[in-house]
């Protein structure tokens, strides 16, 4: 039973719990002005009910209902009980499960929970639930989406597509397949679809083009978005040839050609549209970062994508570790590539900052950034934040998203000296 010691006697559930019923107790408490947010509002309601988090409530209550049962039982990889559910319960191969509620097909083939590849009992229970009924279209083929998001999964998107799934099927009716591995720079599965039939072309006319997605996307793996890049320039692509495509593709040959070239290279500034190219189909703004990344040099960039393979390069050829990104005409800007590693979309760990630092990175040199999240789910969280002559150190503390802070490099920043 849960325990809250610190807290009023809690509440009791009723018998037969409802996400759907807590959840709206949470929307109340927004709407009647009793939380600030979503988030702040379900923590209210969980420990009302005795539970230390919302994710803890909402696996409890899942847990008490025949979908709770069927999930738990396919993440402990048990088909015997999977089969013995969905026997008894021929409607649960449509329960709302699994990534949109696509379905519990949806939640196999995505191996989530334990997340690692699929194991011989998962196929076997995506085998079976596809030949009692599931329908592997489900969603618009939302088990190849989740399944095409890790190159780990390629035997499940093999099982997927041999049972009639679309590699050029739209998820949701407007995410091409072929955008999963892109968004998560995941090349086997990439390369796989691409093999399998999978068109960009056709993508892209639909309002889906895969190759902005790649450039853009929150995802922080080096190594997985040159290998995806290489994928599509092996097959004709025509990528521009400009230094910041260069550091995207992680080809430090053609950057060394561009310095060559161009000697003011390394203290250049780029714009977004020098790093986020429009002729590929990048709208304005599509590109996601961690800490703006507009006005920055190929440091801050390399930073902010946590490519330390360039990182060393860019250090190596004289790059100055203290660059100040460009200052718009409001007086934004000015922040140095150490910033990108206290807010990132990257690893959590103080690598790239012990590596700045060693360098001669300044801990407490100061800045004013301007930046509005994305997509984060919290319309307080998605309002435009100012932080006026921050240090590394403040910026990252202040900042909107506590998620995207990276603590390791924070106690790295205050063991040298780094102060708010």
């Amino acid at each position: 039973m849960p325990t809250q010691p610190d807290a009023a006697t809690p509440q009791s559930l009723p018998e037969r719990p409802s996400l759907r019923h807590l959840r709206d107790q949470a929307r109340d408490l927004v709407r009647a002005g009793d939380a600030p947010s979503l988030a702040d509002a379900q923590f209210q309601i969980a420990r009302r009910y005795g539970f230390p988090s919302w994710p803890k409530l909402k696996t409890h209550v899942e847990q008490q209902t025949v979908i709770g049962q069927l999930k738990a039982a396919i993440d402990a990889d048990d088909l015997p009980r999977v089969q013995a559910l969905m026997t008894r319960h021929p409607h649960l191969h449509r329960a709302p499960l699994g990534y949109g509620n696509n379905g519990p097909l949806t939640w196999v083939a995505e191996c989530r929970v334990p997340r690692r590849p699929p194991s011989e009992t998962r196929l076997a229970m995506a085998r079976w639930m596809i030949a009692h009924g599931s329908d592997v279209h489900q969603g618009g083929d939302g088990p190849l989406m989740r399944a095409a998001l890790s190159d780990d999964r390629l035997p499940m998107m093999e099982l997927l597509v041999a049972h009639g799934a679309d590699v050029n099927a739209r998820w949701g009716g407007h995410y091409p397949i072929l955008c999963a591995p892109c968004e998560t720079l995941a090349p086997a599965s990439l390369r796989w679809l691409l093999e399998h039939g999978a068109d960009p072309k056709k993508a892209a006319e639909e309002g889906g083009d895969p190759l902005p997605m790649l450039i853009g996307t929150y995802t922080r793996n080096a190594a997985g978005k040159h290998a995806c890049l290489e994928v599509f320039a092996e097959r004709g692509y025509a990528l521009p040839e400009t230094p910041a495509m260069a550091l995207h593709r992680g080809r430090v040959d053609l950057l060394e050609r561009h310095l060559q070239h161009d000697p003011s290279l390394l203290t250049r500034r780029f714009t977004d549209t020098e790093i986020y190219p429009p002729e590929l189909g990048i709208p304005p703004g599509g590109g996601l970062h961690g800490t703006p990344v507009s006005g920055g040099t190929l440091l801050h960039l390399a930073a902010e994508y946590d490519d330390r393979v360039v990182m060393e390069w860019l250090v190596a050829r004289g790059a100055d570790i203290n660059a100040r990104a460009a200052v718009d005409a409001e007086g934004f800007g000015g922040h140095t590539p150490l910033f990108h590693t206290v807010v990132t979309l990257g690893r959590r760990d103080d690598a790239n900052t012990c590596f700045l630092l060693e360098h001669g990175a300044d801990p407490n040199i100061r800045a004013t950034i301007r930046k509005q999240l994305r997509d984060v789910g919290d319309p307080e969280k998605e309002t435009m934040r100012e932080f006026h002559d921050v240090t590394p150190l403040a910026y990252a503390r202040r900042f909107q998203e506590p998620a995207w802070v990276n603590e390791p490099a924070l106690q790295t920043l205050i063991a040298a000296g780094g102060r708010e």
